[in-house]
């Protein structure tokens, strides 16, 4: 399936049901490439499903997607023709690790430091509507990225659009190691919030079936911001900054991505999609439990001579989290579990 990908936008001439195996295949190619050159696999294992949603969606290099510090578009570069590039990655006049324009129109942006991605989208949107121009503009931002004062000031000045621009908010509630403090904790809150998504299918299935008067109180209810919705919705924190907020969504359904991202790109003004998604993803010592979240390798830095596993890269430069279990930096092994 991954043979079929040799340019950007070739992912849309799979079949729906080719896609679970193509996302597969993704995983496995990473882990056997990154054990060898070295490279962030936790967050690329993570992106997957949300990666290929976009570009079902969007038409690149039209559209403009922007990753935040970057470290997590291996699965973009792979779907925009550079597979075979990942035989040199990070090495000296090989591909790079972090999106490059040089390397690709495919490449909106130079990143490789965190809470820049919502700045420099609102800046292509900026320059768009100036233009009268007609393209969709997606910054991809996670979680821990999201306590960065940049962040910030960059929602704070994108409520004031009157035109679409899409924030993926990436939530796996890491960075290199867990996040703490007060927005990991109301993402925390937001991701448990799946009462109110029950509430609201359950209210719109009952006015569907109301003769007359039913689709009209649906619209109003959509077009109105009540007391009751100010107790119960999640993400009035982006709400009341005037950015429409979508989610919590499943980040590794594809079907659901693809219909988020649809309704995401009609929406008028700024919109916030919420993804949920699990770090490293598909790497077999996660799923059995042989090594924690919170102490999964968040980059490696290839392979020890004739032993053929990765190693991590030195802690001073990932952190003791993630280490092996026992503390050590022996070598664990790799798989890439569906």
């Amino acid at each position: 399936m991954l043979e079929r990908i040799q340019k950007a936008n070739d992912i849309k001439d799979l079949k729906p049901e080719e896609l679970p195996e193509l996302a597969q295949e993704i995983r496995k190619f990473l882990v056997g490439k990154i054990s060898k050159t070295g490279g962030h696999l936790a967050s690329n294992l993570g992106v997957v499903e949300l990666t290929m949603a976009m570009h079902l969606v969007f038409d690149l290099p039209k559209d403009k997607i922007i990753w935040d510090v970057g470290h997590q578009s291996y699965t973009h570069k792979i779907l925009t023709g550079r597979k075979d590039g990942f035989d040199d990655l990070r090495k000296y006049g090989g591909m790079s690790g972090f999106p490059k324009r040089k390397e690709s129109a495919c490449d909106a942006f130079d990143t490789g430091h965190s809470s820049t991605s919502i700045s420099a989208g609102l800046g292509y949107v900026c320059a768009r509507d100036l233009q009268r121009e007609d393209y969709s503009v997606i910054s991809v931002i996670g979680d821990g990225s999201l306590t960065g004062g940049m962040a910030y000031e960059a929602l704070n000045n994108a409520s004031t659009l009157k035109k679409n621009f899409i924030i993926v908010l990436n939530d796996n509630h890491m960075s290199i190691s867990e996040n703490v403090g007060g927005m990991s904790d109301y993402l925390a809150k937001l991701r448990t919030a799946d009462f109110y998504t029950d509430l609201k299918k359950g209210v719109t299935t009952v006015l569907h079936n109301v003769p007359v008067v039913g689709d009209p109180v649906i619209e109003r209810i959509r077009k109105t911001k009540s007391s009751l919705k100010q107790l119960i919705v999640p993400g009035m924190f982006f709400e009341d900054m005037g950015i429409t907020y979508l989610g919590p969504i499943q980040g590794h359904n594809i079907p659901t991505m693809v219909r988020a991202f649809k309704e995401a790109r009609k929406i008028e003004g700024p919109v916030l999609l919420h993804v949920i998604t699990k770090k490293g993803k598909g790497y077999g010592p996660v799923v059995s439990g042989t090594v924690r979240q919170g102490q999964l390798l968040h980059r490696t830095a290839g392979p020890r001579p004739r032993r053929g596993y990765y190693r991590p890269a030195p802690a001073h430069q990932t952190g003791a989290g993630d280490r092996h279990p026992d503390g050590s930096h022996q070598r664990l092994p790799l798989s890439a579990e569906g």
